[in-house]
């Protein structure tokens, strides 16, 4: 595209992870176009990330728990016909790569309509183009992809615009601490409630502040500061942000300390760590027994338990 838009719809409604994986491509997209609105389609739950930031104008909330059932479909397209008059832009740009994210798309825009190649549910044929996309690509790197493809550069260093932040009240910042998220709502990806006493363990006599939900039950120990259920997405991040390091299962708010540091250790059971692991490429990962940093797996590949992991990073963070 040769001259801005007067607005661009985004649409990407889910998850957490995926919402700040696509901070960088509108952070590029609104500072090649300052002019045009920039306005985003989001769950409800993961506005919070959006409210307040400098590079989108107007956040949209996409009811989706409305929309679940028997005859969810068809509230959704009764909703998406109501949503579009008020939602219609020149650009839009399909991010989450569904059925109904397309639908959406067709809906609001009124003269361009883009998405990515490995769109799913057969969303593609909505498009009017896409973005092609293959191999071990990042999410990060796959939404660029599709900014790229309207003439945005992206070879500027990215940036992860988030909102301001307030730590939970009661909370003690005078020490430093190292925070754990233990827990995802991914099958298959959280640790054990041994585990984590564990990691508490080896890392004593370092405060470990564990944060997240969870309905597990944490017993008590010396140097374990419970924080579960206990904050808001904001006040998760403001935690995060104020934490010496992260050790965190991977999940949104492995993605969340991404964005604020390189220094966080991601734990992997089966997701692919090059597409969907922390994007920082000094950011370490730890899988299956192999501890490496993102950026570098093929080169720095060391095998290690986890808790050799979690001790290796706390050696190598307390120096830096």
């Amino acid at each position: 595209m040769r001259a801005a838009p007067e607005s661009v719809l985004i649409l990407k409604p889910s998850s957490l992870g995926d919402v700040l994986h696509t901070l960088p491509a509108v952070a590029a997209l609104k500072q090649h176009w300052p002019s045009s609105r920039i306005r985003w389609l989001v769950n409800p739950e993961w506005a919070p990330m959006l409210d307040g930031n400098p590079v989108v104008d107007e956040v949209l909330h996409f009811p989706r728990q409305q929309f679940k059932g028997p005859i969810g479909p068809l509230r959704m397209l009764r909703w998406a016909q109501q949503f579009a008059p008020g939602a219609a832009a020149p650009l839009v740009l399909d991010f989450q790569g569904l059925l109904r994210s397309a639908l959406i798309g067709r809906l609001c825009r009124t003269a361009l309509f883009y998405g990515l190649s490995d769109a799913r549910e057969g969303a593609g044929y909505f498009y009017d183009a896409a973005a092609e996309v293959h191999g071990r690509v990042h999410a990060v790197e796959r939404y660029l992809a599709l900014v790229q493809m309207v003439g945005v550069p992206a070879d500027a260093p990215l940036q992860w615009p988030l909102p301001k932040t307030r730590l939970p009240a009661g909370f003690d910042c005078t020490s430093s601490f190292v925070a754990l998220h233990p827990f995802s709502r991914g099958k298959g990806k959280s640790l054990s409630v041994a585990e984590v006493q564990q990691i508490c363990e080896v890392l004593a006599p370092m405060r470990v502040v564990v944060v997240g939900r969870s309905e597990l039950e944490l017993p008590a120990a010396g140097n374990l500061d419970n924080w579960l259920n206990r904050t808001s997405l904001s006040e998760l991040l403001a935690l995060l942000g104020a934490a010496q390091w992260s050790v965190s299962v991977d999940s949104g708010p492995m993605h969340m300390a991404a964005a604020l540091s390189a220094r966080v250790l991601a734990l992997h059971t089966w997701s692919d760590p090059q597409k969907v692991g922390p994007f920082p490429k000094e950011a370490w990962v730890w899988k299956k027994g192999a501890l490496y940093q993102r950026g570098f797996p093929e080169t720095t590949v060391s095998r290690a338990t986890l808790l050799e992991a979690v001790t290796f990073c706390a050696a190598l963070f307390s120096r830096q």
